[in-house]
């Protein structure tokens, strides 16, 4: 193999014009006779016994061209990239060049190479950063969840009632005939929750443990397809009626939900927790605003596929959520009348935002020449195991060490930034924006481990501030925190 020329195109792209020379070609030629010999019929021999010259001389010598071509371009293009040192970022397009004989053939690839980044000012920037308040109010509201997560449910002998759940079983018809997904057994229905079509939680109520009901629906006509504006009837029997019992606010409470003695000691560590929650979340949007006049100031030519590639991860995240909800992904398109195509679509511009965040945080490292010692990793993986309440050993085989490298150098750069900035006050929201007592929203996190937006999926909540999202920041993330 020999590079004849590498030529640098617009987008951040190389084209190769590479030769495979003979030696190499006879190698790949080979290799396409034994695969392909037992399909090919020569009479006098049995299936893939005939002698590779007997096969040329019948069917001429390019009967292995196009399966040895297929073989040797990977190797040679491999090789090339390897010697010319190129960080591609995508598969190649290729085309011959001139023809193919027994003495090899020429080739071009114009592959996507990870592009050229000038930064902007990183240093000595400012962005709002929101003031940390709790009120009396919010830490109601966190009681509140504590309290409900501690409520039982508990059998009763009476109607059932709003606030109530009902055990059932259902089976809907229409026309006379029952249709697909309109059958349950033993459903825990909570009446009020509006998880069923509109109107039957309202005739379950009334029903007691033993009771069997027709029950009278017409579909929206936003419904799917088959359904949309039909009128059906379902059969439903209802088994048990149970209530919530909601523990008392005491110190018996306190005691049974926390390591605290009494209410006030409880209200004033939640009181606690949801200042240093806040904080965080000031402190993360902080670095996201932050971040975003980075990725904002680079210049890149960025090359279409790391685009796309990023839209895809993007796509593949959001088939990961469809599915954890119990949604299958077919159905789930089906029902919204979205395609992958116009997903895909959707995701490419914050996709591209993504990109160059990610691009501005590589640039930070380089420049400023963060590194993580062994030494850094082992204290990091030792984090991760106490956060997660595994064995080392154990997040070492689901976290690369490469990975935890990356999130360090990462970790580094944005503190960089950060710690020459200056924050500012945000802008006051104008008058009934915000619903008074309203606890704050975290702030939005970048995204992901690479994102995981669709339509809202595809949706990107706001660019990274890392590259790659540790995945103990996730499971954090992903914490209801009381």
């Amino acid at each position: 193999m020999s590079v004849k020329s590498c030529e640098k195109l617009e987008k951040s792209q190389v084209a190769l014009t590479i030769e495979v020379e003979a030696p190499e070609f006879e190698a790949a030629l080979e290799k396409a006779y034994r695969k392909t010999r037992a399909k090919i019929r020569v009479p006098g021999f049995r299936p893939g016994k005939a002698p590779r010259k007997i096969i040329e001389g019948m069917y001429g010598v390019e009967v292995f061209f196009d399966e040895a071509i297929n073989i040797a371009f990977p190797d040679a293009y491999e090789a090339a990239v390897k010697e010319k040192e190129l960080n591609v970022v995508g598969y190649p397009s290729v085309e011959l060049v001139g023809e193919c004989t027994r003495q090899g053939f020429t080739f071009k690839a114009v592959a996507p190479v990870y592009p050229e980044v000038t930064l902007g000012q990183y240093k000595g920037l400012s962005a709002p950063k929101e003031e940390v308040k709790v009120s009396s109010e919010d830490v109601d509201r966190r009681l509140q969840a504590l309290t409900d997560r501690n409520t039982r449910l508990v059998s009763v002998e009476r109607e059932a009632r709003e606030g109530d759940t009902a055990v059932i079983d259902f089976e809907g018809f229409l026309d006379g005939k029952s249709f697909d997904g309109g059958k349950g057994s033993n459903h825990s229905l909570e009446l009020g929750s509006h998880s069923f079509v509109p109107g039957f939680e309202e005739q379950v109520a009334g029903m007691k443990a033993g009771d069997e009901k027709d029950i009278d629906i017409t579909f929206p006509e936003d419904y799917h397809a088959e359904l949309a504006g039909k009128a059906v009837v379902f059969k439903v029997k209802c088994h048990e009626v149970k209530e919530k019992e909601v523990p008392a606010l005491d110190d018996e409470f306190a005691k049974d939900v926390s390591e605290f003695d009494t209410l006030e000691e409880l209200k004033a560590d939640l009181e606690k927790q949801i200042l240093v929650d806040r904080e965080k979340d000031a402190q993360r949007g902080f670095e996201d605003a932050l971040m975003e006049q980075v990725a904002g100031g680079i210049t890149a030519d960025i090359p279409d596929a790391m685009v796309e590639g990023q839209a895809r991860q993007f796509l593949e995240n959001f088939r990961t959520q469809i599915a954890q909800q119990g949604i299958p992904y077919d159905q789930y398109m089906e029902m919204t009348g979205l395609s992958e195509a116009k997903l895909l679509e959707d995701a490419k511009e914050p996709a591209l935002r993504q990109v160059k965040m990610d691009l501005a945080v590589m640039a930070i490292i380089k420049a400023e020449n963060i590194e993580a010692s062994d030494e850094d990793v082992e204290e990091e993986y030792q984090k991760l195991a106490e956060q997660f309440g595994m064995d080392g050993d154990m997040v070492k085989k689901y976290i690369q060490a490469d990975q935890v490298k990356d999130q360090i150098c990462s970790r580094r750069a944005v503190e960089i930034v950060t710690a020459s900035a200056t924050a500012t006050k945000p802008e006051e929201k104008p008058a009934g924006e915000e619903k008074a007592g309203e606890e704050e929203k975290p702030a939005k996190r970048s995204r992901k481990k690479k994102a995981e937006e669709g339509d809202e999926a595809v949706e990107e909540k706001k660019p990274a501030r890392r590259p790659r999202k540790k995945k103990a920041e996730e499971v954090e993330e992903a914490k209801d925190v009381e």
